[in-house]
């Protein structure tokens, strides 16, 4: 029970039949990533610096690390392997547009033993962590590593047009032989910090077929919900201010045209919640257990590497916007439904699945059986639309104008109360003094009045014609005359005045 296979989705090649005990070959995996990260990585230092070519991108490397040692490689008491590296110039490229430098780069993977995480999703891939959380070594499939290779001159380009993105960030691609089995390795940033608990981890695609947590995945003690789940916990969604979300919603808008030019589907969003009023309850406790690498000079920062310099950049994150301490390490800030201050932690993962011609078979079969428009496999444009979809109305919402409270509703009731009253006051004020005009005019000066006028006094559905601008200025000078005249003998024929 103790020997299992090593499992065969992350490593291929012509000779699968050696058994390895899982403890071993998990140490032993981990021990000859650093040796030859270490090895290749150090050498490349004494290349000189030039700009990157486009036949950088298909270069490999390769050099055979024997368990004594020769004269360029240091002995180890691992097995005998050789060591490729991919587009050596092209990876230190991209480390360098992130601000890794090389020392910090073998510093974090080669100075403390990795640490083996667990892997919800059905790829079979093992996960590492470096001890000071920076970056996460992933085995990966040699359809996925060829798809790398090929995908990178475009994401050379993508990444000097818009380095702020949520895509993963690349660093290196690496191949382990021994034995006759290939282990094909790519380091990534690391989207979730070790060191913030996240009280929620959401794997959302935006599909809802068979899209939920197995129960074995809910036993974890950190488990990682799917989109049923994330619909049923957070169904009103997570709230943001609206700079931020604006900046988000054109981040993944963004990424999501970039992934569908390079015919990608399948990716998802990693999204972990930190709420902060917990936090405050468990402070004790993870002070203890998160004791910073004080042997380390200066914590190393990677740019764009957080989820809040992914969605802002550099401008912001290096003006004091976000403090630089661990009760935020790079989370976006947001809110609940509940009203509960939330740290948002999130990147898109699992890009290296392009549609080919098993997903396209895999889509139709299961389009025959279940609504096609549900299952997480789709041609690209179709799937990036939903994805965002999803996001733009389930997941991530904008943050309204507070409503008016109950007493300022009163007031404002009460001066539109007031305001009303004395329209209608000085409506029927305006309405006696008009009417008043027209009886003085018309005891004096009626006859001066046309004819249609005079029917649309007795005819209220007859609407008198607009007069003139000649015969507007004739009218008002006749009734500002019998005005003087009615006043200065008002008094005298006021009887004859009202019956005429």
């Amino acid at each position: 029970p103790s020997i299992v296979f090593v499992a065969c989705s992350i490593i291929q090649g012509p000779n699968v039949e050696t058994l390895f005990p899982l403890q071993t070959a998990s140490s032993a995996i981990k021990g000859a990533i650093q040796l030859g990260i270490g090895y290749t990585v150090g050498n490349l230092t004494s290349k000189p610096e030039r700009d990157v070519l486009m036949q950088d991108f298909y270069v490999v490397e390769s050099v055979f690390l024997p368990s004594e040692g020769s004269n360029l490689t240091p002995a180890h008491h691992y097995p005998d392997f050789r060591f490729k590296t991919y587009a050596p110039l092209a990876f230190r490229y991209f480390r360098e547009l992130f601000g890794i430098k090389p020392d910090d780069y073998l510093y974090s993977i080669c100075s403390e033993p990795l640490i083996e995480l667990s892997n919800p999703g059905a790829s079979g891939s093992l996960f590492f962590l470096t001890s000071d959380d920076e970056f996460i070594i992933k085995t990966v499939q040699h359809k996925e590593a060829e798809f790398l290779q090929k995908l990178l001159p475009g994401y050379y380009m993508n990444l000097n047009q818009n380095p702020r993105t949520l895509l993963p960030k690349f660093y290196g691609l690496y191949c382990m032989q021994s034995g006759g089995i290939n282990i094909r390795i790519v380091v990534m940033n690391n989207v979730l910090p070790r060191f913030m608990r996240m009280h929620f981890t959401y794997d959302l695609k935006g599909s809802t077929y068979k899209r939920r947590a197995s129960r074995k995945e809910r036993e974890k003690s950190n488990p990682t919900f799917k989109d049923l789940d994330f619909l049923q916990d957070m169904h009103e969604g997570l709230y943001f201010d609206t700079e931020t979300y604006n900046a988000l919603m054109k981040t993944l808008q963004r990424d999501c045209r970039v992934l569908e030019s390079f015919k990608i589907m399948d990716y998802s969003l990693l999204l972990g919640i930190h709420i902060l009023d917990h936090s405050l309850k468990e402070k004790e406790e993870e002070t203890s257990q998160n004791v910073p690498d004080a042997k380390r000079p200066g914590m190393q920062k990677v740019l764009y590497s957080t989820a809040m310099e992914s969605i802002q950049g550099p401008g912001k994150s290096g003006d004091g916007i976000i403090p630089e301490n661990p009760d935020t390490m790079g989370g976006i800030p947001a809110k609940s439904h509940k009203g509960e201050k939330l740290l948002l932690f999130m990147g898109i993962i699992d890009i290296l699945q392009s549609y080919r011609l098993m997903k396209k078979l895999e889509h139709s079969w299961k389009a025959l059986v279940y609504d096609g428009d549900t299952v997480s496999v789709h041609r690209p444009s179709f799937y990036a639309d939903r994805f965002l979809k999803f996001m733009n109305s389930r997941v991530f919402k904008k943050i309204q104008a507070l409503k008016a409270s109950p007493s300022k509703k009163r007031c404002n009731s009460i001066a539109a109360l007031k305001a009303t009253s004395q329209e209608i006051v000085s409506s029927i004020s305006q309405e006696w003094k008009d009417e008043k005009r027209d009886l003085l005019t018309e005891g004096q000066s009626f006859s001066s009045l046309d004819e249609e006028a005079l029917g649309s006094r007795h005819r209220p559905d007859l609407v008198p014609s607009t007069p003139s601008l000649f015969e507007a200025a004739s009218l008002a000078t006749t009734i500002s005359s019998s005005s003087l005249y009615v006043n200065e003998h008002y008094s005298h024929d006021r009887t004859t005045l009202y019956s005429n």
